[in-house]
């Protein structure tokens, strides 16, 4: 797991432990709070204060907000200590003696959530810093209810635990941090996404609501919960104890607890996930259309908007609040946030134009769910959209002012595609831009519906990557491009580098796929993502190397580099020097302003060494792509959607393909294609593709998300394969060998540049 900047937790509550160890215990009173009253009651002097107690004790006393750090030794002398406080735990339950006593005791613990929320108090106070509650031990206590009672306490659970929601929401408390305990008590049963009101509406949304309704900071302490809750329990009985003081200590080597963590927070959101999955099926069985004779029913696509019967938008609504706070701390992948029921049934072309809609609700709101390959969709929708109301546009323009192209035509010579596109692109106002583009190469009959497109910007960008424009440069040990430094970019610079930002968004507006070798940091860069060290290892690698090896330097080595604050680069065969702070020629490079060397030699490559040739990129991005749902998606999504993914499955494209004109998957000569493919290497296998379909790239999905045809193109014959590359059929004769199939399929795929009329 990526760690989040922030200190290690543990590290903070054991300071914080260490802390209070060493004063006396002489907190005398604690306050406990209901509803209607507010108590005072002494405490002995060496009573350890259990977390659910603590967890409301007035802010700047010397007890935690989240829990006490007094002192402890076993951790049986907390409940010992305030069991007449501890509403319910699930030693309490087993040693119940009928079912009666469970729901009478269940009855007690629910009758408020202030109530609830004392129950399952987390004993170790080390860890009730973190989370009041012994997520364990109620999960032990759901396990006893479900497993050795019978279904009237089952029952009667349930309606507890409705009571008690319904009271979250119609008795608003000022109790906050209590009430977060007992949502987290909720939201542990393993049925709670089961469980329904009266009148047969789920409750889980109700609960979602009632966490939405709870001030910031307690939505935050509920997300630390959840990263914190399941921590705890895996290792808090080997820690040690120390003997002077009876308090736990943790060695360093211990405090790494990125896993535990990582694991906890994922339980939760599974348990919002679950629920989501649950009604998009339920909701696209609903509206399934009746099965043919001898078939199965067939599933229908549905919106958010026409799910506010189940209320899913409270439980989106509340997913939304964990992905924020995932996407500050990183505690687990965002792809852990996508869900394959909405991802499988979303209504797209539904959602897409309520996106659009001041007050339209919308999954497409809802980014973080929706996977890369749904994403693309939904900017193609878009696009058509844009298209099409282009199309309709210029008819009616040319009903009054003349004739219109209707397309976004580009006529260029292979021989000189940049300067030609350049030129005409220049020439072009907005709205044209968002028009069809269609592609004519001079002096070829080639028609674009597609294919041609594809190769021309296969070629244009291999151009413009190209060393003779010196717009771009890659290091030895990286295949990625970035900017070269420049001190003064000429105007005929910054304009190639302004056609290279346009070039992309008119591939991501016409879903064109490209062989592009850009590093992550420009896609973060495009979407306002900051960039970071780690970023510049895939930009240089050994710049990198180099950087992070002066953390590992002493002061007396540090010392004998005489380094500065200053940067020297290459411009046009002169060498040239930054500074990268203010008298940084001056400012030698010490152990104490290492650190702010490395960020601001990372801000130099990535923002002052190329800032006028990034605003241009980015102008002619987002010029094409500035108001489309690109701004919703992630760096790495948006890599996928410009270069589509790497994983060359022609198992999948062979299960997926379709034949046509006599051929079926049982045909010897479509057998002896597969044969032969199997064994091409990786780059036979991409020229392939570009034969077939002017593109090398696997788009978003992988190849059986391609649209793949074989079509029978006569019988045997020393015809070479041909293909339509605007809808990707290959045309194949019926060879009558398998070496025959292969050397007439090798040929075809080496000669594969250039469009003519079939």
């Amino acid at each position: 797991m990526t760690r989040s900047p922030e200190p290690n937790r543990k590290r903070q509550r054991i300071d914080r432990h260490q802390q209070h160890s060493g004063e006396s215990a002489s907190t005398s009173t604690i306050m406990t709070r209901s509803r209607s009253r507010s108590t005072a009651q002494p405490l002995p002097a060496n009573a350890v204060v259990s977390a659910p107690l603590a967890a409301v004790h007035e802010p700047g006393s010397s007890v935690s907000s989240k829990g006490a750090l007094t002192n402890f030794g076993d951790e049986s002398e907390v409940l010992e200590s305030h069991q007449d406080s501890i509403v319910l735990t699930s030693k309490m339950l087993s040693e119940l003696g009928s079912d009666q006593e469970v729901i009478s005791k269940l009855g007690e613990a629910f009758s408020e959530p202030c109530t609830l929320a004392r129950s399952f108090p987390q004993a170790d106070a080390l860890w009730a810093v973190d989370c009041p509650v012994d997520a364990a031990d109620v999960r032990a206590a759901y396990s006893f209810i479900f497993e050795n009672t019978s279904t009237e306490v089952h029952d009667e659970l349930q309606r507890l635990t409705v009571d008690a929601i319904n009271t979250m929401n119609a008795e608003p408390c000022d109790e906050h941090d209590i009430q977060m305990s007992a949502v987290l008590i909720m939201l542990l049963n393993p049925k709670i996404t089961e469980y329904v009101n009266g009148d047969s509406t789920p409750v889980f949304p109700e609960l979602c609501s009632a966490i939405m309704n709870q001030p910031s900071s307690q939505r935050t302490s509920l997300m630390q919960y959840f990263a914190t809750s399941d921590a705890a329990p895996n290792t808090r009985d080997s820690l040690p104890y120390t003997a002077v003081t009876g308090v736990r200590t943790i060695p360093d080597e211990q405090l790494l607890g990125s896993d535990s963590e990582q694991a906890s927070f994922e339980r939760y959101v599974d348990i919002f996930q679950s629920y989501v999955t649950q009604e998009m099926v339920k909701a696209a069985q609903r509206v399934a259309r009746p099965a043919a004779a001898g078939g199965e029913p067939t599933t229908q696509k549905v919106s958010l908007h026409g799910l506010s019967s189940c209320s899913l938008l409270a439980v989106v609504q509340c997913m939304a609040l964990v992905n924020s706070y995932n996407n500050t701390h990183k505690m687990v992948s965002y792809t852990a946030f996508y869900n394959d029921a909405v991802n499988e049934h979303i209504d797209i072309k539904d959602d897409v134009p309520r996106f659009r809609m001041p007050d339209g609700v919308s999954f497409c709101g809802y980014p973080f769910l929706l996977s890369p390959t749904t994403k693309s969709e939904i900017i193609r929708i878009e696009s058509v959209i844009l298209m099409r109301t282009e199309l309709q546009d210029s008819f009616f323009r040319a009903m009054f002012s003349g004739v219109t192209c209707p397309y976004l035509v580009l006529e260029v010579r292979r021989d000189n595609l940049v300067r030609d596109t350049l030129y005409q692109l220049d020439l072009k106002f907005s709205q044209d831009l968002r028009k069809q583009l269609k592609v004519r190469f001079v002096g070829e009959e080639g028609v674009d519906e597609g294919g041609v497109q594809k190769e021309f910007f296969q070629l244009i960008v291999r151009d413009v990557f190209s060393s003779k424009y010196g717009i771009f440069r890659a290091s030895e040990n990286s295949h990625f491009y970035w900017f070269r430094p420049l001190v003064a970019p000429g105007k005929d610079a910054l304009e190639e580098i302004r056609l290279t930002g346009q070039l992309i968004g008119l591939a991501v507006y016409n879903a064109v796929i490209l062989d592009i070798h850009l590093p992550p940091a420009m896609y973060k860069k495009l979407l306002g993502v900051p960039v970071t060290r780690d970023d510049l290892r895939e930009v240089d690698p050994e710049l990198h190397h180099g950087l992070m090896q002066l953390l590992n330097l002493t002061p007396d080595e540090l010392e004998f580099l005489e380094r500065t604050f200053e940067v020297e680069y290459e411009d046009l065969g002169e060498l040239h020097t930054h500074e990268l702070i203010p008298g940084g020629a001056q400012t030698l490079l010490t152990t104490d302003n290492r650190n702010l060397f490395i960020d601001k030699y990372v801000d130099f490559v990535f923002n002052s060494s190329c800032e006028q040739q990034f605003a241009e990129f980015k102008g002619g991005f987002d010029r094409i792509c500035g108001s489309s749902y690109v701004r919703y998606m992630r760096p790495q999504e948006l890599e996928l959607l410009v270069c589509g993914c790497s994983d060359l499955d022609f198992a999948a494209l062979e299960r997926s393909t379709i034949y046509d004109g006599g051929y079926t998957k049982s045909t010897v000569v479509i057998q002896y294609f597969w044969q032969v493919v199997s064994e091409f290497t990786d780059e036979l296998k991409r020229k392939l593709l570009f034969f077939a379909t002017s593109s090398d790239r696997v788009p978003i999905g992988g190849l059986s998300k391609l649209h793949f045809v074989i079509a029978k193109n006569g019988g045997d014959s020393d015809r070479l394969p041909t293909s339509h590359t605007c809808f990707n059929v290959l045309l194949l004769p019926e060879y009558s060998t398998l070496d025959k199939l292969r050397e007439r399929l090798l040929t075809a795929i080496h000669n594969s540049e250039g469009f003519g009329m079939i």
